[in-house]
């Protein structure tokens, strides 16, 4: 089959990026899933789209193809490009010109005669030129529809159908929002396709800490959001990020939960196997299949809400006890950001000033293993760490005599 480089199917593309230019750091040999011929048509598309920010580098194994990129330069996520590369037939451009084009009066027209305008004005000029099918043509009309380029009335046992065109948004004016909205929300995606249109787009922003990845998801991100907004399931196909085995749950999604530590995105849902709350990772999430509304809806939601309270990060579980932890801080006069910064922090936390130069933190959370990475930030001013999981402690203890190893552990050496 002769390459191509658009795409039918985003999802093998979306594998192939992150095996292979996020995540894999991989050799072609190491990738086994698919045939080589198909790995060679997949590398020569994303090479097309994103040829500037490639590196390689070689070692015994071969050559390890990887992304690279600098946020503070680049003005536009390039993992867009991936979504802007969709294939389409020649039954496809034909029907969009011809149907948009004898709507474009405003008027109501059913399906036979789209067929037959088709025909008269169009075809006709062409010999040998065969009219699409009216099944083709009804596919179409309704694949507008629910992309809202159509509209449809019933009049008697039949379907008419009319352009919806509303007045031209005067996207000039919001050229720097766009460019800053294409890059921090999550469905920037949406404002890149809108900065296509400007003549001139910003490149005004640079980000120092900028995820991009998240790109990759933004059809799945898309299709939870639409399900959370007309309160429906979703039937999630989910694959395990380390044995590639696929299964399919089905979820009521309440909340998207993204971590501003390193930009992945969890999906929080009530799970009818097993009536609990469960986080989902969007990148393991490879098709959403909206189904019915769900009458509970609200009842899930505050349950969500509730375990909201004591999350510190994305584990927890509303059948598990509290863990309640209490850390002391010890700063210095001239350290006032130390108390600034546990404010800032602390989430679903508390700041208690027990003097001028000490502060005592205290939460009560699900899982207090998850603060163990901020609290190793404090190392060296902390007077006391308490737990009511003595794992957690003894962890933290456990980590400090590790890191003395690892740096000598004589008295002089770690205090």
């Amino acid at each position: 089959m002769a390459y191509q480089e658009l795409i039918k199917h985003f999802e093998r593309i979306r594998s192939y990026m992150r095996e292979f230019y996020v995540y894999g750091f991989r050799s072609r040999d190491q990738y086994g899933e698919k045939s080589a011929r198909s790995y060679d048509n997949e590398r020569r598309r994303i090479e097309s789209w994103l040829g500037g920010y490639l590196s390689f580098h070689q070692d015994p194994s071969g050559k390890r193809v990887f992304l690279s990129v600098d946020s503070r330069v680049i003005p536009r996520n390039p993992l867009y490009k991936a979504f802007k590369a969709k294939s389409f037939t020649n039954t496809d451009i034909l029907l969009h010109f011809y149907l948009l084009d004898l709507l474009a009066d405003g008027n109501l027209c059913s399906v036979r005669e789209l067929i037959d305008g088709m025909q008269d004005h169009y075809l006709s000029r062409f010999p040998g030129a065969v009219s699409p099918d009216e099944s083709t043509v009804r596919k179409k009309l309704k694949e507008y529809e629910r992309l809202g380029l159509l509209r449809s009335e019933k009049h008697g046992q039949e379907l008419r159908y009319q352009r919806t065109d509303d007045t031209p948004f005067p996207l000039e004016s919001w050229t720097d929002a766009l460019a800053f909205f294409s890059e921090e929300d999550p469905l920037g995606v949406i404002g890149s396709f809108l900065m296509d249109r400007q003549e001139e787009p910003s490149d005004l922003f640079r980000f120092k800490h900028h995820y991009i990845l998240h790109a990759l998801d933004s059809d799945v991100l898309c299709e939870l959001l639409l399900a959370m907004e007309a309160h429906r399931t979703v039937e999630l196909t989910v694959r395990n990020v380390h044995s590639s085995r696929e299964v399919r749950r089905t979820v009521c999604p309440l909340k998207i939960y993204i971590s501003t530590q390193s930009g992945r995105q969890y999906l929080l849902g009530h799970a009818y196997m097993g009536g609990q709350l469960v986080f989902v990772r969007l990148d393991a999430i490879r098709t959403v299949k909206a189904g019915a509304v769900e009458p509970q809806y609200e009842t899930y939601l505050a349950a969500q809400q509730a375990l909201d309270g004591h999350l510190w990060g994305v584990s927890g579980n509303t059948r598990r006890t509290l863990d309640h932890l209490e850390m002391t801080i010890r700063y210095a006069p001239w350290e006032e950001y130390i108390p600034q910064r546990l404010q800032r922090e602390k989430r679903h936390g508390s700041v208690q000033i027990l003097d001028e130069q000490t502060c005592r933190f205290t939460a009560d959370v699900y899982d207090a293993m998850e603060l163990l990475p901020w609290l190793r930030t404090f190392i060296g001013r902390i007077v006391e760490l308490r737990c009511s999981d003595p794992a957690v402690v003894e962890r933290f203890q456990q980590d400090l005599e590790r890191m003395a190893a690892l740096y000598g552990g004589d008295a002089r050496a770690v205090q």
